[in-house]
């Protein structure tokens, strides 16, 4: 950890006592803390709809697998690039402006998702990556400030849990709307930019009473580094943002890929799937990160790498739904210990002076993962089809349990 000095300790305080109030030193649930996990359900719920409707349009439209893939990797690309440009301005602008500038770029970007030709997708989705990184980035920056010290595993457990919160309905609502008589791509798309427009108020709400301006009284401090555009990681952050990397680098394999790979196999009524794995991680994630603050970074982190191996096996020899929501539980489970886990091992070990950085360093694992996850499943369903790509992406989990293995002795003093 690192040591503040006078006048640092003199800002955090002059920054908190203008923040929201809270019940205690210790308390999770403060305003800003609810209003923050709303911003992100909003945020997320947006996504959610697109997970399984992107893949699905892009398809109507023409595109094979590996367009699909290069689609949902553009989202992953531009939210990578930008992420250290866009940390820098949470740490010199404000956290809640760039959690709300995130939200609404979200939404605007879908207007070009009504013109229906997939290479006009692929930049529109390229657009809302760029959004989604202001919302991530702002949003991680803002829970590594308000969270209690020794209670972050647990804090981390709760929003976690309320982003996937938004997967237990929404994809399945999105598939429902696609099929249903006066609904259609038009409509999903609409819906997910009012959600996101929603979400760019209440963080314009959150804005007033949540601190701005984060870093500009500490940019001439020793720890704030000027902004690098090749600055992609902080290195306090590193590990946990490598493991976060392999903990989802399966994740497209289990959302977009799978709607598409259940029409394969003739597996109907799939949007269970989300409801059943949404829910799991609901209901686990606050409950697993006490888990991780109580047991180590290590072991928590080793028994979701487990699950997500058994969950993409599942899938790999799946043949009806039961078994296919089987995996989905056990996967959500995996994810929801590792997420929980390598946040609070992010927000532990960031340094206070560039907190925004740190956590767009540790947020670019999710996009990047997400990109080269897709073309990796994408390529791999083209090639070999959808049983060895399931094999393939326990594959890429067994690589993460090795590097938990690999780095024991680091995890096990955090």
């Amino acid at each position: 950890m690192y040591v503040e000095s006078g006048v640092i300790l003199l800002v955090q305080r002059h920054r908190q006592h203008h923040s929201m109030p809270t019940a205690n030193r210790d308390s999770i649930w403060s305003q800003t803390f609810a209003f923050l996990c709303l911003t992100q359900l909003l945020g997320y719920a947006h996504n959610a709809l697109l997970t399984p409707a992107i893949p699905l349009y892009v398809t109507h439209l023409g595109g094979s697998p590996l367009v699909v893939g290069l689609v949902l990797a553009a989202f992953a690309t531009s939210s990578v690039l930008l992420r250290p440009l866009i940390g820098y301005w949470a740490d010199t602008w404000s956290e809640a402006s760039v959690l709300a500038s995130g939200c609404l770029v979200m939404s605007a970007s879908l207007l070009l998702f009504f013109i229906p030709v997939a290479e006009i997708i692929m930049l529109a989705n390229s657009l809302r990556g760029i959004g989604w990184a202001g919302l991530n980035t702002g949003g991680y920056a803002l829970l590594a400030l308000i969270a209690p010290v020794m209670r972050r595993g647990e804090a981390s457990g709760y929003y976690s849990g309320v982003q996937a919160s938004a997967s237990i309905l929404f994809p399945a609502v999105a598939l429902w709307l696609i099929d249903a008589r006066i609904g259609g791509f038009r409509i999903v798309i609409a819906l997910s930019a009012a959600l996101a427009v929603a979400g760019g108020i209440i963080s314009l709400i959150l804005g007033r009473g949540a601190p701005s301006r984060a870093g500009h009284q500490l940019s001439d401090s020793p720890g704030a580094a000027r902004f690098s555009p090749f600055a992609l990681v902080e290195r306090e952050v590193l590990l946990p943002s490598a493991l976060l990397f392999c903990l989802n680098l399966a994740y497209p394999a289990v959302t977009g890929f799978l709607v598409l790979y259940a029409r394969t196999i003739g597996i109907e009524n799939v949007a269970w799937y989300f409801v059943a794995s949404g829910s799991t991680s609901l209901l686990a994630r606050p409950a697993l990160g006490r888990v991780g603050d109580r047991i180590g970074r290590g072991p928590s982190l080793a028994a979701g790498f487990v699950l997500e191996i058994f969950a993409l096996l599942l899938l790999a020899v799946a043949s009806g739904l039961i078994l296919v929501l089987v995996s989905g539980i056990l996967f959500a489970l995996g994810n929801a210990m590792g997420t929980a886990t390598t946040l609070a091992l992010a927000i532990q070990r960031a340094n206070p002076q560039r907190r925004g950085r740190a956590m767009a360093s540790f947020s670019v694992a999710y996009p990047l993962s997400a990109g080269v996850g897709a073309l990796l499943t994408g390529s791999a369903v083209e090639m070999a089809g959808y049983f060895w790509m399931y094999l393939m992406a326990a594959g890429l989990g067994t690589a993460g349990l090795l590097a938990t293995f690999t780095n024991w002795a680091s995890l096990k003093s955090d």
